[in-house]
């Protein structure tokens, strides 16, 4: 057994769940107990369970099931304790003070965050805070900034492309137009990776405003070529050249205002410009759903491990992440209230391109 001051360790898990978040506290709490002699108390529901002072004790027989589970099975939430911090909770305290006397009251001498961008800003205040905070990078988006990796894309990329390349065989037997659209509020890494991989005609992105009349005019010469149906695989928070051009505010008052998603929309305005029979499928939330692929199972699982080093040396204030083929610890607010883009210049927006596909621009 390796020596560590850190005995007990909390452990949460914040906002959209993710495959890979139950592999990943499975290699933490294994490679703790194993090898320091640490115990874990699972925080349930995220910072909201924290204020509440919602926890259950980790044990060793509870870990075998992890590697494969989805989800989290800690349970999850949105909170943000610092947005609310003058709101006084049900312990008669704010949320930030909430989550200090629970820390103290469970003699935690550490907490580790799996999350994404809002949890790890969260992680970054709480150390600014005074407690021990190690940071995990979750998110299907692959948006974290600082790092090539976050589990659970890869499984989120797989899901997305196996079902657009379904829908090339009902695109093809009834020749229409087929818009899927997946996750990717901010960020177009699902659309851009699952497009590619699926043979998609179109991809729309947030990073790339789009022209809808050269997206119908993509559509148009496919139909010219001969072929007989295109794929257009549109990103929830994707936008076109006008709604780009209007500050954030007047931006978020016109898409409170529309009355179908954004592949909906691109469907319907397909339809009329071009008169071709288009139709519009969300996959939402199938793509955070099931088994963790073992890509991101093995990666959790390095991730989970690793944090418990860091725990044991007390690096804290750090997030972990996955930089030249290794994980590196850098300071949490390093990567706060950012969002890590598809640049416009990356290598497979340019491949995408030269193989033919519009992003619209």
């Amino acid at each position: 057994m390796k020596d560590s001051k850190v005995k007990t360790v909390g452990i949460l898990t914040s906002g959209g769940d993710a495959p890979g978040l139950n592999p990943a506290i499975r290699g933490l709490c294994e490679a703790g107990m194993n090898n320091y002699g640490m115990k874990f108390v699972g925080i349930l529901n995220g910072y909201k369970g924290f204020e509440a002072g919602q926890c259950i004790s980790i044990e060793k027989e509870d870990l075998p099931e992890l590697l494969t589970a989805g989800g989290t099975f800690l349970g999850s939430t949105r909170e943000k304790p610092f947005k609310n911090k003058d709101k006084i909770s049900e312990t008669g305290l704010n949320a930030v003070d909430s989550i200090k006397k629970f820390y103290k009251k469970w003699k935690l001498d550490a907490l580790v965050v799996l999350g994404g961008n809002g949890s790890n800003t969260t992680a970054g205040l709480l150390s600014q805070e005074g407690l021990n905070v190690i940071g995990l990078p979750k998110t299907i988006d692959n948006d974290i900034v600082h790092t090539n990796y976050s589990f659970g894309f890869q499984t989120a990329v797989n899901i997305a492309t196996e079902s657009i390349s379904m829908i090339h065989t009902t695109a093809a037997s009834h020749s229409r137009v087929m818009i899927v659209e997946v996750m990717g509020h901010k960020a177009g890494w699902i659309g851009l990776h699952s497009g590619i991989a699926s043979g998609a005609d179109v991809i729309l992105l947030p990073e790339i405003p789009y022209d809808i009349n050269k997206v119908a005019k993509k559509i148009s010469d496919n139909k010219k070529a001969g072929k007989k149906y295109s794929i257009v695989v549109v990103s929830e928070g994707a936008m076109d050249k006008e709604e780009a051009a209007l500050d954030k505010k007047t931006f978020k008052k016109v898409r409170a205002a529309m009355t179908c998603s954004v592949g909906a929309r691109v469907a319907k305005q397909i339809e009329e410009i071009t008169g071709l029979e288009s139709r519009c499928t969300v996959l939402g939330h199938l793509q955070r759903a099931g088994s963790p692929l073992p890509y991101d199972r093995c990666m959790a699982t390095l991730f989970g491990a690793t944090a418990a080093d860091y725990l044991a040396r007390e690096e804290f204030g750090k997030i972990l992440v996955w930089q030249n083929d290794q994980i590196v610890g850098i300071p949490l607010l390093d990567v706060a209230s950012q969002v890590k883009n598809v640049p416009t210049d990356d290598p497979l927006v340019k491949t995408a391109k030269s193989v033919g596909v519009s992003f619209g621009d």
